[in-house]
């Protein structure tokens, strides 16, 4: 097969979304599927490729709908100019659809059909959020509801909630692997610690982690805001610099009472979108292009519907298996913090040094625009593998519906 190289990596900040008060989101006047388009072209221009070369456009979203109907993913290549005969196509894995999109890219890569894929995650959670009760467009198939057998042997009225997975997570697997609340509320402010720290450094809009003189991960974008006046956001609204564990533990439980999920412990609602370049290594070449990473493996998996948050264990386990692998061999880990349960779920099931993952913050001050979400990480470990002049990296997180999506990467500039 064709080896599979990451050439460039762009997204936008994520902003805090709030369906209640859409105002208050700085994207509130753009939509994603704009956003991501900008991300495409400016990929184009900051590696020089001739548009004609790309062998499609995949664009994972969780909620195709309103303004995120992709028009069979057309919608991207329209608002980025691409030429007409490049071909797109949407995909839907609820969180884990980004990176299910750039798996997709890699494989018609692989196998020979592409030599030059883009895909984008999108979501607009202030606008089209995952809330039946607050986007009207959502719906639920009446005939899995008039089920109840189904209902209850999957604990469907648990699995439509994506907190009271992650209540039922914690609650299962508590005495096994000797949680306490605690932990995910450290892990919480860990998370904004350390994203502030990379905040302060620049990390975000630096090249650095680049091959090649680039102008960092996020693209700034003017947007106009509810008062009329313009704005450029070029960083993650949702980072909290001055997080401290007292005021985390102080907050309420989320989702159920005396519930140990709050919104300390968990990802925000946001609004963002990401893009990342493959291409084979012959093209790659070709254009005179340094990789940032090679893609040595990818997986995915499924699991009991009311405990997604097990999701991302599975799949690891399948790309390591695939690669020829073990956790040992893994320098650095992206595991998506859409829980703060989920990712130390995965730290101990995996058997993987802390100290390796996340290391420049998570979801919980990142953000965690659903689809989004699998291709920010990826592009992250890419830059982190290239800064630390680390070998593996292995990126994965789960998804709504009980599944996991995995990506193992590898430095080829060591």
């Amino acid at each position: 097969m064709e080896e599979v190289y990451i050439v460039d990596f762009l997204r936008s900040a994520f902003s805090r979304s709030r369906p209640k008060e859409p105002e208050r989101d700085v994207y509130n006047k753009i939509d994603m599927p704009a956003v991501a388009a900008m991300l495409v072209r400016e990929m184009i221009n900051r590696t020089n490729i001739d548009p004609k070369d790309i062998g499609d456009v995949i664009t994972g979203c969780t909620m195709q709908m309103g303004e995120n109907w992709l028009y069979g993913g057309r919608i991207i290549n329209l608002l980025a100019e691409l030429p007409i005969e490049v071909p797109a196509q949407g995909t839907e894995r609820v969180c884990i659809s980004g990176m299910s999109a750039m798996h997709q890219c890699a494989m018609e890569i692989m196998l020979g059909y592409s030599d030059v894929a883009i895909a984008c995650g999108i979501e607009h959670m202030t606008h089209l959020p995952m809330q039946p009760d607050l986007n009207p467009h959502m719906g639920i198939s009446p005939t899995l509801m008039q089920r109840a057998d189904l209902i209850q042997k999957y604990d469907l009225m648990t699995a439509m909630s994506m907190g009271l997975t992650a209540e039922k997570l914690f609650e299962k697997w508590k005495d096994k692997l000797g949680w306490t609340k605690r932990d995910l509320d450290e892990w919480g402010v860990r998370s904004h610690k350390l994203a502030a720290e990379a905040l302060k450094k620049n990390y975000f809009l630096s090249g650095k982690g680049y091959p090649t003189k680039r102008k960092g991960e996020i693209l700034p974008i003017e947007v106009e805001l509810s008062d009329g006046s313009r704005k450029v956001i070029d960083v993650d609204q949702s980072i909290r610099p001055d997080t401290t564990l007292e005021a985390v533990e102080r907050l309420p439980p989320a989702f159920k009472p005396g519930g140990v999920i709050t919104a300390g412990n968990s990802s925000p609602l946001n609004a963002g979108a990401s893009a990342i370049m493959l291409m084979s290594k012959k093209k790659m070449k070709e254009y005179g292009l340094e990789p940032m990473a090679k893609i040595v493996s990818i997986g995915w998996a499924g699991v009991d519907p009311s405990v997604m948050g097990e999701g991302p264990v599975p799949a690891t386990q399948k790309a390591l298996k695939h690669a020829k692998l073990e956790v040992k061999n893994i320098d650095f880990w992206e595991i998506n913090e859409a829980f703060a349960v989920v990712t130390l779920f995965a730290i101990k099931m995996l058997k993987i040094d802390p100290e390796k993952v996340n290391t420049r913050g998570g979801a919980i001050a990142i953000g965690h625009p659903l689809a989004a979400s699998g291709i920010r990480i990826t592009g992250t470990l890419a830059r982190i593998l290239n800064i630390e002049n680390a070998k593996y990296g292995c990126a994965t997180l789960c998804g709504g519906g009980g599944q996991g999506g995995a990506t193992i990467i590898e430095n080829p500039n060591i």
